[in-house]
């Protein structure tokens, strides 16, 4: 089927709450009388690969395409739609290949119960992996269609085409459709037959619904109020939970007392080691129990260390030291030797919509709707907290209100679960915002050190580059040098980490970007034509090349203003490509930097919808905007200082440049995922413009001119 394979850099960053509620010895001796139970969860990553039923494994029609008697036709995915368009790309991906428009495709998403394992919804995978998934099996169905129709009529199946649903006999202009088949209970049969490895996909030059841009298929549900989001999620019954929280980071609860909120009315409070929760019929309800029983806790604090100490911590916790540079001699010896040290602040994803699961008890079967990125690394996360069967689970994922790679975790459905099942009712929780910008991982702080030499014609002697803590996404360098190493190393982390939109490799580009920058200067060379002549790969070459062009930076580099500059960057990640030329504006009483337009070129192979990747890149651009300029997490003795919208800042629309987005379409490449790459980009062209400007290096994201 062609699909790619995972690669390592794919791999997210999954940092789970690890909830054990325990296994009861009645629960016990009833697994023990059903037979031995052996539950074992495979990571996101090994999920990625296997596939479950599709995701890129061989899998069966059936589990893909299901065509109803009435002309329905169902579609499965096991990935979710958090606004990033994954409902109307794989919606076009089917209709393309059943050769049906998008209005005639009901597309199921992440349901356990129902959709096939296609892995974590992350790393930019859907495109590359779940689209070809999708393609094979919806294209299989039509080939099913086809033979069946050539067989009933007696004719060669080449005589044969599909065109609006139905299989048309070109001579005699006979029609059977999708519902035909299905009615022949023999002919469907096929349906549970594997994917067929050689079915032939549409030619890009044959698109008809892929290629187009098609709008979000349920968009009507959204505008008008009727899509139920996971908070809107109501059960019969329903309860309303809250969860108590630590003072501070690492605090243990060594006492509580649940009377006063027990003798509420119709109120349930449960204490399971270091959980401790209530349920009532109403939210306000549930804050007034959970503030009852929050006077009684005596917690046991942790020393944590203080933001402003954050960056010393991390080199001083890597196990075994910060490595060397192994390339000291070469450097020693460079005609321009360059050391820089760059900063990367924790910084919190800020979903529309914080976290939110409903969860509901039924004959010792759990089901749970929640707002996930992965839905069957959730269910493995529930099983293993109350010890149950995969099969005893069912997570139900609604399309939700983004995520941007923070929920991957399952701890909210774990915990609506553990407060239902005290309640013997259905439970809501939702988080708050304090909660979920306090509790919620964050995207990891980084410390990245590189060390360069260049010769005396400016070509790159060596090369030397280290992320601490942040991870290895993106970091090897698209430029060639002579000697060149670059490497991950873990440190221990003093707050709960995870994946953000393209992991490490923001951090990794804005370090190596700026680094170049650096390197052009010493070496008087202008940043563009440094860049191009280290640049082999002609894809990165051309985004960078457009984006220049279209900028005017030849033209416009000649010019020094101290209030107004000029910066570029570029890089490669996922498979796509990306180059990015922004001004921005200083002004230097205020020490404000207001960044005034941006020109980036993308290239992520073919384009399959062209309306929602200009959305991708818009929102990647704007969202890098925040680390860039103003976000970081601040915290002292374990805790969260500024855990609200009003202390911490997301980009406003006041913030938002002029964009100049052009995107390159490659129909004789692959497609990629655009969810990520188009980030990393604008970090760095914003620093490279304030020293274009200002002639001031900045070293640390978020980027802020000294006082």
């Amino acid at each position: 089927m062609n699909i790619p394979p995972v690669q390592p850099e794919d791999e997210q960053l999954i940092e789970p709450v690890g909830y054990d509620f325990g296994l009861k010895r009645r629960a016990f001796v009833q697994l023990l009388g059903a037979g031995l139970l052996v539950a074992v969860s495979a990571t996101p990553a090994l999920a990625q690969r296997r596939g479950g039923r599709g995701g890129g494994g061989p899998g069966n029609i059936a589990a893909r395409v299901h065509l109803g008697k009435d002309g329905t036709i169902t579609v499965m995915a096991g990935k979710v739609e958090g606004g990033q368009g994954a409902r109307a790309e794989l919606s076009e991906a089917a209709a393309e290949e059943l050769r049906v428009p998008v209005s005639r495709i009901q597309l199921v998403l992440a349901d356990t119960s129902l959709v096939p394992d296609d892995g974590i919804t992350a790393g930019s995978g859907s495109t590359p992996r779940t689209v070809p998934a999708v393609r094979h099996g919806a294209a299989a169905a039509r080939e099913l269609l086809i033979n069946f129709a050539a067989k009933r009529w007696g004719v060669e199946p080449g005589t044969v085409q599909v065109q609006d649903g139905k299989a048309i006999h070109s001579s005699s202009q006979r029609t059977l459709s999708y519902a035909d088949l299905a009615a022949d209970e023999e002919a469907a049969k096929g349906l549970d037959q594997a994917v067929p490895a050689d079915v032939a996909l549409t030619p890009v030059t044959e698109w008809k619904v892929l290629g187009q841009p098609t709008p979000r298929p349920n968009a009507r549900d959204l505008v008008t109020g009727a899509h139920q989001y996971p908070s809107d999620i109501s059960r019969p019954g329903m309860l309303y939970g809250k969860v108590l929280r630590p003072p501070s980071y690492g605090a243990k609860l060594t006492a509580i007392d649940l009377g006063p909120a027990q003798a509420m009315k119709d109120v349930v409070a449960v204490r399971d080691d270091q959980f401790a929760g209530v349920a009532a019929p109403t939210t306000f309800l549930a804050e007034k129990a959970l503030d009852s029983i929050a006077k009684t806790a005596k917690w046991e604090p942790a020393p944590h260390p203080a933001s402003k100490d954050l960056f010393d911590y991390l080199k001083q916790h890597v196990p075994g030291g910060v490595p060397a540079n192994p390339f000291a001699d070469e450097l020693s010896h460079a005609k321009h030797a360059l050391q820089q040290t760059y900063h990367v602040a924790y910084v919190q994803h800020a979903p529309l919509e914080p976290r939110a699961a409903v969860a509901e008890w039924t004959d010792g079967k759990l089901t749970v709707w929640t707002g996930t990125q992965n839905p069957f690394g959730c269910r493995s996360e529930l099983a293993r907290a109350f010890h149950l069967g995969d099969q005893q689970v069912r997570v139900i994922v609604p399309d939700f209100g983004s995520g941007f790679g923070g929920k991957h975790t399952g701890e909210t459905g774990i915990e609506a679960a553990r407060l239902a099942k005290a309640a013997g009712h259905p439970v809501s929780l939702r988080w708050t915002r304090r909660e979920e910008f306090t509790w919620a991982y964050f995207r990891p702080a980084a410390v990245i050190q590189i060390e360069a030499g260049l010769d005396d014609k400016n070509q790159l002697a060596c090369w030397h580059f280290i992320n601490i803590n942040a991870g290895g996404s993106g970091i090897e360098t698209p430029y060639l040098a002579g000697k060149h190493q670059s490497q991950s190393v873990r440190s221990e982390s003093p707050l709960r980490q995870g994946s953000y939109r393209c992991l490490a490799a923001t951090g990794n580009n804005f370090a190596r970007e700026s680094f170049m920058d650096e390197l052009a200067a010493a070496g008087g060379v202008d940043p563009l034509e440094f860049r191009l002549a280290h640049l082999e790969n002609s894809r990165l070459r051309e985004v960078l090349e457009t984006a220049a062009q279209r900028f005017g930076w030849k033209e416009r580099i000649k010019q020094k203003n101290p209030k107004l500059g000029i910066g570029l960057a570029c890089g490669t990640e996922k498979g796509s490509y990306v180059a990015a030329c922004a001004e921005v504006e200083i002004d230097p009483a205020g020490k404000q930097i207001a960044v005034r337009r941006v020109c980036e070129v993308f290239d992520c192979g073919a384009i399959l919808n062209p309306s929602n990747l200009l959305s991708q890149v818009q929102g990647a651009i704007i969202m890098g905007l925040g680390p860039a300029l103003r976000e970081e997490m601040n915290f002292e003795n374990g805790e969260v200082l500024n855990p609200n919208f009003r202390r911490y800042q997301v980009p406003r629309f006041a913030d938002v440049p002029e964009l100049d987005i052009h995107l390159l379409n490659r129909p004789n490449h692959d497609s990629a995922g655009a969810g990520e790459t188009p980030i990393i980009a604008i970090a760095p062209a914003i620093g490279n413009a304030v020293f274009q400007a200002t002639g001031v290096r900045l070293r640390s994201m978020p980027m802020r001119l000294p006082a």
